[in-house]
């Protein structure tokens, strides 16, 4: 069986590119295609060549990558991908319309729908230098919307990383989308059961990620709290936070490993569409005190591996992190849950079970 991969762009090192890392692992001898690939600052592809979109020649293009927009579904969409049998794609937004043989079969790991379509103000909101292009950018997106709503017919199944994103892809593609959450590599964390007297929250500083809340709490609180990342609201955060509020930036992935293992919780207060933090956390044998909506639903159990709370306030985080003191956790626990649910094996024992499935009822009908 012939077997392309394709991914929205290889320009940064996010979650969904870590799961794209994993597809190759898993796929050795599978192609590789993307709209953009820059080595230096994504997942590690290995020696396999990667194949790109005609918007790699255009300068400045792999800094610049959201200015393209407009362009990417058509990019995709010159793909020849005709002679592969098996296309499994790994997207937000763009991949899901590459164009395959009639009788090939489409896998689409969907991580969210197109959000910058479908959520314009609140993703534009997370880079402010995009928001005076507000009334020039309206009318291309709604145009795009419709396009979106075309090529999200395109892939046979559509596989979600959390029961909230395969909501949204009924809701707005009308397409039905089976679940498996996405794993970690637990070889990446280390545990430990002697935990230090500091909170933890890891994460980049954008405004949607309401790290404001955090520090506020924290300010009330006195208690030491260390946040790992960087981004635009890093200035705003640090001038509010007092003393006990330390800000480390960029950490390395060895010291960002020890911060998770030794910490007594980690902090998550985003609605996160699926969220690996909280996974990795538990890794280490670390809680999780997090936002109670979104993909932690599907990945932590309340009093086992963390506590929720039900409101983006500082006075909703203030009483979670006083109920978490109050719990004596068990760190075997917090880490075996991971280890029974959210390992590389037991991810692709689901997935590979559902695809060779759906590939053989495809193959099974005639024309």
């Amino acid at each position: 069986m012939k077997i392309a991969l394709v991914h929205d762009y290889l320009t940064q090192k996010g979650g969904a590119e870590r799961v794209f890392e994993l597809l190759c692992k898993r796929f050795p001898n599978a192609d590789v295609y993307t709209s953009l690939y820059s080595p230096g600052d994504t997942i590690d592809i290995g020696d396999r060549p990667v194949y790109t979109t005609k918007l790699q020649a255009i300068p400045g293009a792999r800094k610049n990558f959201r200015l393209l927009a407009p362009f990417y579904f058509s990019a995709f969409e010159a793909l020849n991908l005709q002679k592969y049998d098996l296309i499994i794609s790994s997207t937000t937004s763009f991949a899901k319309s590459v164009i395959k043989r009639p009788d090939a079969y489409h896998v689409c790991f969907c991580h969210n729908i197109t959000r910058f379509l479908w959520d314009t103000r609140t993703y534009i909101g997370q880079y402010q230098k995009y928001k005076t292009l507000m009334p020039v950018i309206q009318p291309i997106f709604q145009k795009l919307r419709e396009v979106d709503l075309v090529h999200a017919q395109k892939p046979d199944l559509y596989i979600s990383n959390s029961t909230v994103v395969a909501g949204r892809i009924q809701r707005t593609y009308d397409q039905p989308a089976i679940t498996v959450n996405y794993p970690i590599d637990t070889n990446q964390f280390e545990f430990s059961d002697q935990k230090d007297d500091f909170y933890l929250v890891s994460s980049r500083l954008l405004g949607y990620k309401r790290i404001d809340i955090v520090v506020e709490a924290f300010n009330w609180l006195g208690w030491p709290l260390i946040i790992t990342g960087d981004g635009p609201e890093r200035g705003r955060l640090e001038s509010a936070a007092l003393p006990n509020i330390s800000f480390l930036g960029h950490v390395s992935d060895e010291q960002r490993k020890s911060l998770m293992s030794r910490a007594k919780s980690v902090i998550v207060a985003a609605l996160e569409d699926y969220g690996l933090v909280p996974i990795e956390a538990n890794a280490s044998g670390t809680p999780v005190i997090s936002y109670g909506a979104g993909g932690v639903l599907d990945t932590q159990v309340p009093e086992k591996t963390g506590v929720f709370f039900y409101r983006q306030s500082p006075e909703a985080l203030y009483q979670a992190l006083l109920k978490a003191n109050c719990i004596r956790w068990n760190y075997y626990h917090i880490r075996e849950h991971v280890l029974t649910s959210f390992t590389e094996d037991v991810f692709f024992q689901r997935v590979l079970s559902v695809i060779e499935d759906a590939y053989e009822k495809h193959v099974a009908v005639p024309g």
